[in-house]
């Protein structure tokens, strides 16, 4: 306890500008040295004083950073490592009540007790050390500062409502994180400060939350050290800590060390608790408020004159009782311990024999263990130390390397990266020692490196986690109540002061998915403010955008490229739907109705494009009477009606009526009354949506590829789906409705009753095999009975000539139309393949009144119902798919040839040739007729003439099929004289003169009918 210098204790609360006053006063002398508690806060006053003197004359030392310049006059160091004996001016040691801390105590004690200026020394802290301080130095004169700003209590307080500016502060690590997440996640973020940080992690934390970026803070104790922070609000998360040996609750004067960083300069701070912490007793917060604690009587303290003749004196000099009452022996520290633990070890009793040994062996046991895993962890590194150091002199340097470069990573998470910035400062403290490795400005600057690689990793990793720039960006933009700059890519991403936010879809925000809860609410509140301008250029845009950028979605929704902007809602009228918009309500209703306005004209003249033979039949005042109720029918049908549901309608329909209705395009067709040009692939996609509207289907169903003559058959579509896509449905697959109608066309001039066979031009036309094609003809109602037969082959083509002399067309196949029947002249001419039928589009049938069309608007109901002309005198005509019968002198030049080569053939040959066999299919009507509608009679009465299309027999003669012109008998039927194929083309002659035949009336409305029987007849 000497010197002669002037010792002054300059004491107080926080906020009093203590530190201030000491950096001064050092730098009105020519040389200085202060100490302060914490390398955070040494590095702070470096900074300052370098500021104000420059780097050439300030030096920082630590225990793991040495900076200093040849010509230094001022040293800023942690209070271990102060220099001794220097002779400097100036000397200070701040928080001198670190005295009585059980862990540091006894070194601030000692600095207390031997530290001197050679002109001036200072002791900055509480004033509850004036007790100690008038005791222990006598000569020491007291000076007390005012805080310069009031400390209020301000109770307990959520996380979710701490005022901004506020720090809250936690005693261990995972409390710090779990209170700097739960920040994030409610206030865009949080700084994190802890002592276990480099100052270098520790000041790019801290520069976060001055600058702004973030307005919280979440901390350890030790920002009760000194730091100057501009904190307006401490919040105490818990009232208890871990002292290193059990968890102890915080003294008042701890509390109000803490607190005390609230409140800089002339300006007030409050503190409180948070979280689990209970609110403070009145008393406690009183004293705090009022700055009034017990006073220090006991200052920890440990020997400084230590005896290192050997491990055994060495610890006995350390474990000595202090001299008076005032102070008393520290407790063991981590330095002693290890001591113990390395002179228990042999190797180390060994080496440490002399003088040298055991005093090289103390320095390396105050190596700190800023790993924190375990003493003999600890212990055992610091072995390997002194092992090293005692035999080689030195540190090895490839040792050092590989220690290094092990730590020497970036990568992994903040745990992760704690870890190695904890072994690093191991290294950084070894190469700081003088002497201790072979290369020291190598190994320092080495070791300095990697720290700042993994603070600065350590750093993002904490700024990733615990801060979201854009939400606190935009809350403090928000409050400031300054104007918020958005942009909008090419691709709808919207970053709002250069932070992504979310995408813009049309007129509708969507907040990144990231965000949630508190933090998505800010975003989009931010985000839609600053998106207003753009809301009301993209209307602008749209608005005048041509209809090919806007289209329909097959479930009735509105989009504009790949965004949607509205929908379909049904309308009055089917034809007259009507738009919903989805514009969001921060636009403006300007916005919405504009967009409103843009898409109603589009799907105005979507409709008044597509079905404009419908608006134009419906606009046609010359249609009255019947045609107008059965036009407003097909408008109320979208242009397609089954017919079983109109047949009452199309019977009371008289010519002239039908008239003006094919003239706007409508063809009544056997199965379908429909218009051909409303059956192309666009109408059909938009019908489909007005029919879902109209009908008030949740889901629409979608329109078949379009090109297809069949598609398989929906059976859980609603009622009408088929034919409001243009098809019929009919067994497994349905049909279109246009190609339905060419087939039967075909099937009016076979033999429904008999049978026929499926003809070649049926399966092209339908693109169907002949089994797919049985399935069909079952849906609309024919019955499909499976044979097989031996396949006759067709005559070699060497012969072809022959058969031209005798004037035969060549052996027909069974089911094979002859020349004549293949295009019957009554029907459409069919598509040449089966590709061309599926890919003909539906204009093709769109001829109005074609001979076909004629045929079974005459007829109304099925053949077998209406009322035929008188029977032709020829005999009753075969069926359509029977085999021709060739004279006889047809059959000779094919029998011959073949009789020839069989006979030619060797006999096993012969034997050993199977018949070739196919299968065939015959088809017969399959509905029954109404009951006492059986008599021929009855149905020329035309009783049956009205009945329903879809219930009878496809249209054709009396006997249920057209005569033929080979004069054949039906196909499959036997008479007297045996089967068929035993009757060589019977004929009938009579001698009578042939009968006038009566004239056709042209009004009669079955005279396109009698004239294609007419035609057909002449052609005999």
């Amino acid at each position: 306890m000497t010197g002669s210098s002037r010792v002054v204790a300059v004491l107080g609360p926080t906020n009093t500008g203590k530190t201030t006053y000491a950096i001064e006063r050092m730098l009105g002398h020519r040389t200085g040295v202060i100490g302060l508690p914490l390398r955070l806060l040494a590095r702070e006053v470096y900074d300052r004083i370098v500021e104000l003197r420059g780097p050439s004359v300030v030096a920082l030392v630590t225990g793991e950073e040495r900076i200093v310049p040849p010509r230094t006059q001022y040293w800023v160091c942690t209070v271990e490592a102060m220099p001794e004996g220097m002779g400097v001016d100036f000397l200070a040691v701040d928080e001198i009540q670190l005295c009585a801390d059980p862990e540091r105590g006894h070194v601030f004690t000692d600095r207390l007790l031997r530290a001197r200026g050679l002109s001036e020394t200072v002791f900055l802290g509480s004033d509850t050390m004036r007790g100690p301080i008038r005791e222990l130095v006598p000569e020491a004169s007291f000076v007390y500062r005012e805080r310069m700003s009031q400390l209020l209590y301000a109770g307990a307080k959520k996380i979710s409502r701490m005022p901004a500016r506020s720090a809250i502060v936690g005693f261990s690590v995972d409390n710090v994180y779990a209170i700097a997440e739960l920040i994030r996640r409610q206030k865009g973020g949080a700084a994190v400060v802890m002592g276990a940080l480099s100052p270098r992690t520790r000041n790019a934390q801290v520069a976060l939350y001055q600058n702004g970026e973030v307005d919280y803070l979440v901390a350890t104790d030790a920002i009760g050290m000194g730091l100057n922070l501009d904190i307006d609000h401490v919040a105490f998360s818990a009232l208890t800590k871990f002292d290193g040996r059990r968890m102890r609750p915080l003294a008042p004067n701890e509390l109000a060390q803490i607190a005390g960083r609230a409140g800089r300069g002339m300006k007030n701070g409050t503190f409180g608790v948070t979280g689990e912490a209970s609110p403070l007793d009145d008393g406690v917060a009183g004293a705090i408020m009022d700055h009034r604690f017990t006073p220090l009587k006991k200052l920890n303290w440990r020997n400084a004159a230590l005896s290192f003749g050997s491990i055994e004196r060495l610890i006995a000099s350390l474990e000595e009782s202090p001299p008076g009452e005032t102070l008393v022996r520290a407790r063991e520290s981590d330095d002693l311990t290890a001591l113990k633990m390395l002179g228990s070890v042999a190797e180390v009793q060994a080496r440490a024999t002399d003088g040298p040994s055991v005093r090289l062996l103390w320095d390396v046991c105050r190596i700190p263990d800023f790993r924190g895993i375990s003493h003999a962890e600890h212990a055992g590194l610091l072995e390997v130390i002194y092992g090293h150091l005692h035999e080689r002199g030195a540190v090895p340097h490839d040792f050092m390397a590989r220690q290094i470069r092990r730590i020497d990573r970036t990568d992994g998470d903040i745990d992760t990266l704690s870890k190695r910035l904890a072994f690093i400062r191991t290294w950084t403290y070894v190469a700081q020692r003088k002497g201790w490795v072979e290369d020291e400005s190598h190994w320092r600057e080495e070791s300095r490196a990697v720290e700042d690689r993994v603070s600065d990793a350590l750093h993002e990793r904490l700024t990733q986690r615990f801060v979201d720039r854009r939400t606190s960006v935009l809350l403090r933009r928000l409050k400031q109540k300054e104007a918020l700059l958005a942009e909008v890519n090419d691709k709808g991403e919207v970053t709002v002061e250069g932070e992504f936010v979310g995408r813009l879809d049309g007129f509708r925000f969507a907040p990144d998915k990231a965000a949630q809860g508190p933090e998505a609410k800010t975003l989009k509140a931010a985000s839609v403010q600053a998106l207003v301008p753009h809301f009301h250029l993209r209307a602008d845009r749209f608005y005048n955008a041509p209809d090919t950028e806007i289209d329909f979605t097959e479930q009735g929704g509105l989009m504009w490229g790949d965004a949607a902007v509205g929908k379909l809602v049904a309308g009055a009228e089917p034809l007259k739907p009507q738009v919903e918009v989805f514009v969001d309500e921060a636009a403006g209703p300007d916005v919405a109705a504009k967009v409103q306005r843009r898409l109603q004209h589009f799907i105005d003249r979507k409709v008044a494009a597509l079905f404009e033979p419908l608006l134009n039949m419906q606009k046609d005042e010359a249609m009255t009477g019947l045609a107008r109720g059965f036009a407003f029918r097909m408008v109320e049908n979208l242009g397609i009606i089954p017919r079983a549901d109109v047949a009452q309608e199309v019977k009371d329909l008289d010519q002239d009526a039908r008239g003006l209705l094919r003239k706007h395009g409508i063809r009544f067709g056997q199965f379908t009354i429909f218009m051909p040009l409303l059956l192309k692939p666009a109408p059909t996609r938009l019908r489909l949506v007005l029919w879902g509207l109209a009908g008030g289907l949740s889901e629409f169903p979608e329109a078949p590829p379009p090109g297809l003559v069949t598609v398989p058959a929906d059976t859980g579509a609603a009622d009408g789906y088929h034919a409001m896509a243009g098809y019929r449905a009919a067994g497994e697959r349905a049909i279109r409705i246009d190609m339905l109608e060419r087939l039967a066309d075909m099937l009016r001039s076979e033999d429904s009753r008999g049978g026929f066979e499926a003809k070649a031009d049926m399966l092209s036309i339908t693109g169907m095999t002949l089994e797919q094609f049985a399935n069909l003809m079952e849906g609309l109602g024919y019955r499909a009975e499976k044979g097989e037969r031996v396949k006759v082959k067709p005559a070699p083509a060497a012969e072809a000539p022959a058969a031209a002399e005798g004037g035969e067309t060549g052996t027909q196949e069974p089911g094979e139309p002859a020349a004549a029947d293949a295009a019957p002249d009554n029907t459409e001419t069919p598509a040449e393949t089966p590709a061309a039928a599926a890919e003909a589009p539906a204009e093709a049938t769109e001829a109005p009144a074609d001979t076909a069309e004629a045929r079974a608007d005459a007829a109304e109901v099925p053949a077998e119902t209406a009322e035929t002309p008188a029977e032709p005198a020829e005999p009753p005509a075969e069926p359509a798919d029977a085999p021709v019968e060739t004279p006889e002198p047809a059959a000779e030049p094919v029998a011959e040839p073949a009789a020839e080569a069989a006979a030619d053939a060797p006999g096993d040959a012969t034997a050993e040739a199977a018949p070739e066999s196919e299968v065939f299919y015959t088809f017969t009507w399959g509905r029954q007729r109404p009951s006492g509608q059986g008599q021929r009679g009855q149905r020329r009465g035309g009783g049956d003439r009205d009945r329903d299309a879809s219930g009878g027999k496809p249209q054709g003669r009396k006997g249920g099929g057209k005569p033929r012109r080979d004069g054949g008998k039906p196909q499959g039927r036997k008479g007297r004289d045996g089967p068929r194929d035993q009757q060589k083309g019977a004929k009938t002659y009579s001698a009578r003169p042939p009968r006038q035949e009566k004239k056709i009336d042209p009004d009669n409305p079955f005279a396109a009918a009698l004239m294609a029987l007419k035609d057909d007849k002449s052609d005999k």
